[in-house]
């Protein structure tokens, strides 16, 4: 049975361990002593270690086979010293055979709502996306050099039936015009826990996959599907520049961001067939 270490122990982590759990041996890498009995329920072992120290993570070297890097990188800093303190760690004895990474779509910055393939240029325009971009460079070079077959995940919006903007729509926040509104792009936590496994069985090496759906919402037309879902008042629409003046600039770096991702790398070479291709799909299921 092979080890899989997973890093990053949050929500989508423990949807990918329930799905793993039959055919492998979990180990998670964990800071915080009050979730080892979370993780022992969920089939995880607990692995003692820290990101951001790289004297507590000697105990993670030649642990795996695989490594599931699922740990978003620091608030601050040009670079993201936790991937790096990761992959020196994982270099320090027999080497993993395979790494998985979650990454985001924010890596594109605004395309002025294109659509975006895996090979579109990168054009990260926040502080936290030029980070995610350090992260996959470093991942990429590392597999590269070492042998080691890595595939980086480009992650849009999550959402569930726990990772809904309800707050936003209860106070009323704006959406911007239809005419002047960014396109967004989403995935629903069970379908990227299920491109997870996908990946991990037929990911080609050094290869990026869109984990996004087939949806192609403008953002108010997302606000407005959830609200009409959970009978709640729609968000009033404003002018583009009444938002920005609204709301906090770390909001108005994502909604000023418009894209379209292509989906067809993970249909085709991962093979995935989404169990909620739209929005509205998982907003009509009774699940």
């Amino acid at each position: 049975m092979k080890n899989i270490l997973i890093v990053g122990c949050g929500d989508i982590a423990l949807r990918v361990a329930a799905l793993l759990r039959p055919r492998y041996r979990l180990f998670g890498l964990q800071r915080n002593a009050s979730r080892l009995a979370e993780l022992h329920a969920c089939g995880i072992t607990p692995i003692s270690g820290d990101l951001d120290s790289r004297a507590s993570l000697a105990r993670i070297g030649g642990l795996a086979d695989i490594v599931l890097h699922f740990a978003p990188p620091p608030n601050s800093g040009e670079f993201d010293m936790r991937t790096r303190n990761l992959l020196a760690a994982l270099s320090q004895r027999t080497l993993p055979r395979r790494l998985i990474y979650i990454s985001t779509s924010g890596v594109y910055g605004d395309c002025n709502g294109a659509r975006v393939s895996e090979t579109h240029l990168l054009n990260p325009q926040s502080s936290r996306a030029m980070r995610r971009v350090d992260a996959e460079t470093r991942i990429r070079e590392w597999a590269q050099r070492s042998r080691i077959n890595a595939n980086i995940l480009r992650v849009p919006g999550i959402y569930s039936a726990e990772r809904l903007p309800l707050e936003r729509l209860r106070s009323g926040s704006p959406a911007m015009l239809a005419t002047q509104d960014s396109y967004t792009n989403h995935i629903h936590a069970d379908d990227l826990a299920r491109i997870v496994v996908a990946a991990l069985h037929h990911g080609k090496p050094n290869r990026i996959y869109h984990a996004s759906d087939d949806s192609e919402l403008l953002l108010g037309d997302y606000f407005d599907a959830v609200a009409d879902a959970l009978h709640l008042p729609r968000p009033p629409r404003l002018s583009r520049a009444e938002v920005k003046r609204m709301v906090a600039p770390t909001l108005w770096s994502f909604m000023n961001e418009s894209r379209r991702l292509s989906n067809e790398r993970i249909k085709k070479e991962l093979r995935v067939k989404l169990r909620y291709p739209k929005v509205t799909d998982a907003l009509s299921s009774p699940d």
